[in-house]
Order: C-alpha cells, then sequence, then structure tokens
C-alpha cells in the first residue's frame, strides 16, 4: 500500500480523497494555488505545497509544478480526483515515468475512452449498443448529410474530444448541418484544441442513465448498478439518484451485464462510468468517464462500497475481492449539486461564508469544503457543496431530503438550494416522470413564476 499520496485537485473531491487516504493510514499532500491557500484540504492535508497563481493554467494544470511537489515531498502516488487532469492520458503518462502511481486507469485506456469516436467505436466492437450517427469524425460534409439523412433528423453535433455542452448543435435539416458543423468545429478547436466533431441521432425524451464499474485490471469487473442523472441544465448535472425510478430489474441486470463484460475485456484499472442515452426501452452508449464522478456518493451510499478507496486499493496493485453476486443494491439515494450561484438567474456567487450550518441526521451525508469565513474564489468552479441522503425507498429519500434542504444554511453568497428546494416539490419529480430536457423547460416556464 501506499504510504504518501499526493492530491492533485481542490475542493470537495481533494477533501473526499484526503479522508479515504487517512482512514487507509495514508499521508497526504495537498496542492493548491494561491486562491486557495486557506482551503480546507490544505488545512486537513499532512503537507501541502502551493503550485501556483488562481488560474488553473499556472496551478492545477500545471504538470511540472504538480510533479515537483511531488518529488520535493517524496509522494509515491497521485490522486487526479475529477476534472482537471483526471482525464488527461499525458499527465497519467508523466506520473508513471517519474516513478509515481497514477491513482486511476492506464494512460492508454484514458487516451481511449477519451475520444469519442474512438470511444464509440471501441463500444461497438464490444458489444455495447450505441446511439446511430456519423461513420466516425466528420470529415466531407456531403457524406455527413448523406448519412444523417438516413438516421433522420434532427441529428446532435458533438465535439469527439471534449464534453459539457461545448460545440454541441441540434440540427433539424441539412441546410442548418451544413451551417453547424463548422461552427461546432470553431468551438470545439477553441474548447479542447481538437476540432473534430460528429453526430447522433437526436433523441427527444431521453434518459441519461449511467453505470457505475470498477475493474482491477486483471480481467475483473463489477458495477455498482445504474445512476440517474437526468436532471440537466446546458448539458450540467444538477441531481442524480440512484436507483434509476424508471429502469426494470431486468433492464438493471441487462445493462451492467453489458458494461462489465465489456471492462473486463479491456482489463479496464480503476473505477469509471459508461453513460447511456436511455428511450422507449433502448440503451445507447454515449462515452465514458474514466475517472471518478461528482455523483459517485450515490453509488456508494445504495452499495456501501467505498469508490476512492476502491480506487486507491487497486492501483497499489489489489484485484477485486467481491464479484457481481456480492455487490446488493440496497434502498435509494439522491444527490443535490449545490453551486454557489443566483438561484433564478444562474449567475456565479463567489464570495465569503458568513453563515455556515450543514443539515444532518440519519441517511445525510454532505460532501462540501465549506466553512465559516471561507472565502469562495471565482476562479472556479461553481460546485461548492453535495448534498446526499439515503433510504429505504425513494419516497423517504424525497422526505429526508426535504428536510436536509430546509436546514441547510450558507449565507454570505447565493446558492441553488432554492431551486432545489423547488424540485422536490414538482409531480414530475415526485412521480420520475422526467427526461434530460425538462429541467430546461422547467426554468424557461415555472421556475421564476
Amino acid at each position: 500500500m501506499f504510504e504518501k499520496v499526493l492530491i492533485a485537485n481542490r475542493g470537495e473531491i481533494a477533501l473526499r480523497v484526503l479522508r479515504a487516504c487517512r482512514e487507509m493510514g495514508i499521508h497526504t499532500v495537498a496542492v493548491h494555488s494561491t486562491a486557495d491557500a486557506q482551503a480546507m484540504h490544505v488545512r486537513l492535508a499532512d503537507e501541502s505545497v502551493c503550485i501556483g497563481p488562481p488560474s488553473v493554467r499556472e496551478s492545477y494544470l500545471n504538470i511540472p509544478a504538480i510533479l515537483s511537489a511531488a518529488s520535493i515531498t517524496g509522494a509515491d502516488a497521485i490522486h487526479p480526483g475529477l476534472g482537471f487532469l483526471s482525464e488527461n492520458a499525458d499527465f497519467a503518462h508523466m506520473v508513471e515515468e517519474h516513478g509515481l502511481t497514477f491513482i486511476g486507469p492506464t494512460p492508454e485506456h484514458i487516451r481511449m475512452m477519451g475520444d469519442k469516436v474512438i470511444a464509440k467505436r471501441i463500444a461497438q466492437e464490444l458489444g455495447i449498443p450505441t446511439v446511430p450517427g456519423s461513420d466516425g469524425a466528420i470529415g466531407d460534409i456531403d457524406v455527413a448529410c448523406k448519412r444523417a439523412a438516413e438516421v433522420l433528423y434532427p441529428v446532435l453535433i458533438k465535439a469527439s474530444g471534449g464534453g459539457g455542452g461545448r460545440g454541441m448543435k441540434v440540427a433539424n435539416n441539412e441546410e442548418e448541418l451544413r451551417a453547424l458543423i463548422p461552427i461546432a468545429q470553431g468551438e470545439a478547436k477553441a474548447f479542447f484544441n481538437n476540432d473534430e466533431v460528429y453526430f447522433e441521432k437526436y433523441l427527444d425524451k431521453p434518459r441519461h442513465i449511467e453505470m457505475q464499474i470498477l475493474g482491477d485490471g486483471q480481467g475483473n469487473a463489477i458495477h455498482l448498478g445504474e445512476r440517474d442523472c437526468s436532471l440537466q441544465r446546458s448539458h450540467q448535472k444538477i441531481l442524480e439518484e440512484a436507483p434509476s425510478p424508471v429502469l426494470t430489474t431486468a433492464q438493471r441486470e441487462e445493462i451492467g451485464a453489458i458494461a462489465t463484460a465489456a471492462i473486463a475485456k479491456l482489463n479496464y484499472r480503476g473505477a469509471g462510468t459508461l453513460e447511456f442515452l436511455f428511450q422507449d426501452g433502448q440503451f445507447a452508449f454515449i462515452e465514458m468517464n474514466t475517472r471518478i464522478q461528482v455523483e459517485h456518493p450515490v453509488s456508494e451510499l445504495i452499495s456501501g462500497i467505498d469508490l476512492v478507496q476502491e480506487q486507491i486499493r487497486i492501483a497499489a496493485g489489489g484485484t477485486l475481492d467481491r464479484t457481481q453476486a456480492d455487490v446488493v443494491l440496497r434502498g435509494h439515494a439522491i444527490e443535490c449539486r449545490i453551486n454557489a450561484e443566483h438561484p433564478l438567474t444562474f449567475a456565479p456567487s463567489p464570495g465569503l461564508v458568513t453563515t455556515y450550518h450543514a443539515p444532518g441526521g440519519y441517511g445525510v451525508r454532505i460532501d462540501s469544503a465549506l466553512y465559516q469565513g471561507y472565502r469562495v474564489p471565482s476562479q472556479y468552479d461553481s460546485l461548492v457543496s453535495k448534498l446526499i441522503v439515503h433510504g429505504r425507498d425513494r419516497r423517504e429519500c424525497i422526505m429526508r431530503l426535504r428536510r436536509a434542504l430546509a436546514e441547510y444554511v450558507i449565507a454570505g453568497i447565493d446558492t441553488n438550494i432554492p431551486l432545489h428546494q423547488r424540485l422536490m416539490d414538482e409531480p414530475d419529480f415526485i412521480a420520475g416522470d422526467y427526461d434530460i430536457h425538462w429541467l430546461e423547460r422547467f426554468v424557461a416556464t415555472k421556475l421564476k413564476e
């Protein structure tokens, strides 16, 4: 097992990894920008190293500074957390070249799944169902238009090398497709330094379903059930729950078996997520994330498995110590992403936290690095907390979440807690009757009433 792990991240995920390490008896090194000098993970780590100014390019994306911090502190492994360098194959390769262990998949698997066109082709080869679309990246626009006519409009143009809605465009006909492809390519180049785009059939009422998997790199794999991440705004997830309220046991077992068989065949190492669109009883693969995800706590709560500790143990050479038959999913869990943003306009709201009171009680978990007197920086993502609750069933979970949201006090900055409170009272949400477009419609028609 590792003696010292450097955590190449910030905020709640850095604190989450730190706590997992401490429970395993592993010393920790926090890296931070000057803007995060007073951050909670910096305060609690055994050692800390400042790696640059607030700009992410000069700090959390500064590979030489991170590797230097690992060297001078004597760390023997690096956990990348999520975002930043977590899916950077070059970083993972450099970590290993410096004699350290990258707590995550191999650089080859990161690179393979980081390109959505390649990932989709591999998924097809592994027997995973995919969304009909272009045959790889779009080259000849005339060929693309011919294929789009076969798929049937509308189609969704997507960037091969990134996500988060960047480069995404919906084309309803050939004229729009011809006009939007160059625009999407320009956005993809600007954000991901890769102008490759492709298209898929645009589904009108899909659910966003993802399977949480673990592989040990030695041909063994399990899944921890699915998460329903369909409540999204601008392609950004707002709330996630597990299990999905719309899947049957048979559907869950079918897609779980397909996912684990594929991961085992790849000899994939560590935690990962296969993401699907689900409509009319059919699954269609869209991408794979080769890292821990923001919403991993809901899978932990229904499975009783600490995913971060499993990441660390597998990276240290361990094998899976359980089979799929040993994984028992119990109850229901929901996660609310608490963002520092105005609840109506969604404008970012950095600043000083003047009052902080976290909810508690049975079945309530808070993953957050906030504290009273902490100043939320303006340079980073607006996610400041995750409120996760667990109950015997979905109804109990919603009731518990209502109570927890009412108790949660974050003053001095705006947060989207009022949005989550509204969602808990919406009949569609209570019934589980929503898709990936539902929240956009809700925001446009009901939120500002």
